[in-house]
């Protein structure tokens, strides 16, 4: 046997001993509704579907992870939001409700809508400060909330039920997505913040 044969053969016993007696962890996906720096948890829901182009977020019952404990494998902070969904053929958004841990639909009257609307565009960019605009926004006397859509590149105004009214700007928008390792089912071993990576557009 060669001597090179030889530390090839160390080198690939070296990794089985490092690597193949480990239990592999699993990797979870969803859109966060709760986050807590203070309690080191966030509350997700799951994407079925594991697609950042059409996610489908209809998993029940919302699911818990504490934070990683390293905080070298902890992404930036995620933005939680309640939307899951907002169907542009139907006229309808799709919110998590917290109290009731299920979803509710709101048929909504379409005010305006623009399509084609990149991140970078006047309407959603403030160039002088080199920031997106502020969205969404509620405007309570005209009964509107004004909600963009980076992935559906759509800025739409909509027209929502009083009874909707009472809910406030953050709960109309759409919350980071992660993507969770772990292998102790509740407890996340390292979060990726997909949304700020921009790698997934909401």
């Amino acid at each position: 046997m060669t001597i090179k044969r030889l530390g090839l053969l160390l080198v690939i016993g070296l990794l089985f001993l490092a690597f193949g007696c480990t239990e592999y962890g699993k990797v979870d996906q969803g859109r966060v509704v709760a986050f807590s720096r203070e309690k080191m948890t966030l509350t997700m829901i799951r994407d079925k579907k594991i697609d950042t182009l059409k996610p489908d977020y209809t998993y029940l019952p919302s699911l818990t992870y504490a934070l990683p404990t390293e905080v070298t494998e902890m992404g930036p902070d995620p933005k939680a939001g309640l939307r899951m969904k907002l169907d542009l053929e139907k006229n309808q958004v799709v919110l998590f409700d917290p109290p009731s841990m299920s979803f509710k639909t709101i048929d909504y009257k379409l005010v305006d809508k623009k399509t084609g609307v990149e991140k970078n565009d006047p309407l959603v960019f403030d160039a002088a400060t080199e920031k997106a605009k502020k969205f969404p926004t509620i405007d309570k006397e005209k009964k509107t909330v004004t909600i963009y859509s980076g992935r559906q590149k759509t800025l739409v105004v909509i027209g929502v039920p009083d009874e909707y009214m009472s809910l406030k700007e953050s709960d109309w928008d759409a919350g980071d997505e992660v993507r969770i390792y772990y292998k102790e089912d509740g407890k996340s071993l390292r979060v990726m913040n997909i949304t700020r990576t921009d790698i997934f557009k909401k």
